[in-house]
Parts: C-alpha cells; structure tokens; sequence
C-alpha cells in the first residue's frame, strides 16, 4: 500500500526525477533548462545531503517514490552551508551567468546568490521546506500528510516557525497552502511566500 516513510540513501535519483518533473509550476520541466539537473542540485539534493533526517517521501505499493518533502530547520544556516559548503562543487559545470536571459540563468543567479539573511522570511519562520508529488498522488491528501508529519517532527525539535516560497503561477499550490494553514507573506515578483508559527 501506498505510504509515507523516512528518506533512505538511494533515493536520491528518485527526488530528483520528481523535482524535474513538477518544476515548472507544478508541471514537467524536462527540457526547459541547457541541463535539466539543475533542478535538483538546487532544490531538493542539498536538502537530504545536509537534513536527512527530515526528508520524508511517499512510496507507491510497487515500491516507487513518488513524492517527498525536505526541510531545514535553520534557514540561516542552511544557506550559509550551500553557499559555502554544496554550490562551490557546480561552479566549474554552471558558471554564474553575468545577466539573466533565460529561466535557467536566473535560476543559477539565484543559487550563487543564496546565503543567510538573503530571505527575510527565515527571521520569524526560521525553517523552510520543499515539497512535490507526483500528479498521480495529488489531490488524495498525502501533501497534507507529508506537511503534517514535518510541523509535528518540527514542534518536537522546537522549532518556531516554517516558511516555504511557491511560484505565483502554481495557483493549485497556492491554494493548497492556505489550506493548510499558512498564511501569505509579502514577496518578490513571481513568487508567493507563505508562513506558519508552530507554536
């Protein structure tokens, strides 16, 4: 039966695959960068190389993963890890562009440019995540159960807040996100961040 469980070391082309597949707001984005890794080193890789023990996948009953949320705890720090620790080794594959003129080099931008205190929203909601499922699992309410397995593992480790940013053209995600209880905070053009205390 289809079920939620702990990430495990193998999962990794599993994610990944998933990211790609709903990166374009919600919608397969195989094709859409020069290299459609780029996805995945960026939102979801780093996630189970520094927090493995938040990341929490969905597996269908014939063993498939099929979606997953990641997490950080610590915004701040997080980001101060991938600028430091997990971008320098793409430096020589994804060269930072020197303007942005297509989606993929704002994107590279974007990750050369992450780094603590980048993001306002980490001060009042310091953990963030990133969550995906595949079209064949959505709207059957694992996306409900994956958030609240995370909130309850994140009010265990004390965390006060979670926060995660949405593309402003993903109106299925937006929606469900309220749903859930997060509250829409103001952001940058093209975006939409959401919050919610954990208190």
């Amino acid at each position: 039966m289809t079920q939620i469980r702990p990430f495990r070391p193998g999962d990794e082309p599993a994610l990944a695959d998933i990211c790609l597949r709903t990166a374009d707001a919600g919608a397969d984005a195989t094709g859409v960068f020069d290299d459609d890794e780029i996805w995945a080193e960026v939102f979801v890789l780093p996630y189970v190389a520094q927090h493995p023990e938040l990341a929490l996948v969905v597996e269908t009953d014939d063993g498939r993963v099929a979606g997953y949320v990641v997490c950080a705890t610590n915004t701040r720090s997080f980001e101060d890890w991938f600028a430091t620790s997990w971008w320098p080794q793409f430096s020589g594959r994804w060269p930072r562009p020197m303007k942005e003129t297509t989606r993929q080099d704002g994107t590279l931008i974007y990750a050369y440019s992450r780094r603590g205190g980048a993001e306002p929203y980490g001060d009042d909601y310091p953990a963030h995540l990133h969550i995906d499922l595949m079209p064949e699992l959505q709207g059957q309410g694992w996306g409900r159960k994956l958030v609240e397995a995370l909130c309850a593992e994140l009010r265990s480790r004390e965390v006060s807040g979670l926060h995660l940013v949405a593309s402003a053209d993903n109106l299925g995600a937006l929606a469900f996100y309220e749903r859930l209880g997060f509250t829409p905070l103001a952001s940058h053009a093209g975006v939409q961040a959401f919050g919610m205390h954990l208190h």
